[in-house]
């Protein structure tokens, strides 16, 4: 059993080397990402139980999908289909003012008709955490009703529901994300949404502090998290708030940062820290993931503990 389940689309990701731009790239980086399978590694590293549920086609991208999630100890529960394919997405990097632009390649993948009948439910039902993002209902009509069905069969089992609004404008509208997110957020229990995205989406306007607390209310969430990306985070819980600040890092590869931090702070919070020491872990998380090329945060839980330290880089002999 695993402690932690997720579902959602993971792709291969295509980046050209040296900030190239994909149109004349001769080669290509190639690394495995999706928002809920980053989050399944990331608290498989620090020591937590981690599933991930998807659909994928019987195809050799497929099975480097499969074999990196495995590789890092994420167990996989995947509805094979005989149609379909493996999304994919180019990540063109650049320094500003250029900056980094995602070119997405997924249509047609097989995750947008996975249904309820063919995914392993069981592994949600027997799970003590349910993880998925909004960029799974972003991707079709069924994974709105799949998303939708799946959180009312953890909310029957008592598996704690967690969610990150993670909006892509690239997939859908404001006025779209928020008609659906309105009818998905009242099964959520931990709740996390950038400040961004509480604004463009869900309407939420003011101190994070009260947009946390006016979201919770609302939504009947346990915890409710905004992130503020240079500011750090907020959370409110039990109606008490809590604030944390980023640690300083090095940013060469910021894609995955925020899927760090809920799978760190989903681990810490599994493992039975308070809501204030899960934020300080979630917060080191993702400034170690800054320094991770990749997609997926391939640290220790010791790492994690030694930036909440103080500890700074250097050489280890």
């Amino acid at each position: 059993m695993s402690a932690l389940v997720t579902f959602g689309e993971t792709m291969l990701r295509l980046t050209p080397p040296d900030d190239d731009r994909v149109e004349r790239a001769d080669s290509f980086e190639v690394h495995v990402g999706g928002a809920e399978s980053n989050v399944a590694v990331a608290a498989q590293r620090l020591g937590v139980e981690s599933a991930w549920l998807s659909k994928l086609p019987e195809t050799p991208p497929a099975a480097r999908v499969i074999g990196a999630l495995r590789e890092q100890g994420v167990d996989t529960h995947v509805a094979r289909s005989e149609t379909g394919r493996v999304g994919t997405y180019y990540l063109e990097t650049g320094a500003d003012p250029r900056g980094t632009n995602v070119v997405y390649d997924r249509e047609a993948a097989a995750v947008r008709t996975a249904t309820t009948g063919e995914l392993a439910v069981e592994a949600i039902e027997d799970a003590d955490v349910f993880y998925t993002s909004g960029i799974t209902p972003a991707l079709s009509e069924t994974l709105v009703e799949t998303v939708a069905a799946l959180f009312s069969l953890a909310n029957a089992a008592d598996t704690h529901v967690a969610f990150d609004v993670n909006y892509r404008a690239k997939l859908w509208t404001p006025e779209e994300a928020q008609d659906v997110l309105r009818g998905l957020l009242p099964a959520v229990d931990t709740l996390v949404v950038a400040e961004r995205d509480a604004e463009v989406v869900l309407d939420r306007h003011g101190a994070a502090a009260d947009v946390a607390a006016d979201l919770a209310a609302e939504y009947d969430c346990e915890t409710v998290i905004v992130t503020q990306g240079a500011d750090g985070a907020t959370a409110v819980h039990d109606g008490e708030t809590y604030d944390q600040p980023v640690f300083e890092a090095a940013s060469p590869y910021p894609v995955g940062t925020g899927d760090a931090f809920v799978g760190a702070f989903l681990a810490e919070r599994q493992r039975g820290g308070s809501v204030a020491d899960a934020l300080a872990y979630a917060a080191a998380a993702a400034a170690l993931k800054r320094t991770i090329p990749g997609d997926m945060a391939l640290f220790s839980h010791e790492e994690v503990t030694e930036v909440i330290a103080g500890a700074s880089g250097g050489i280890s002999r």
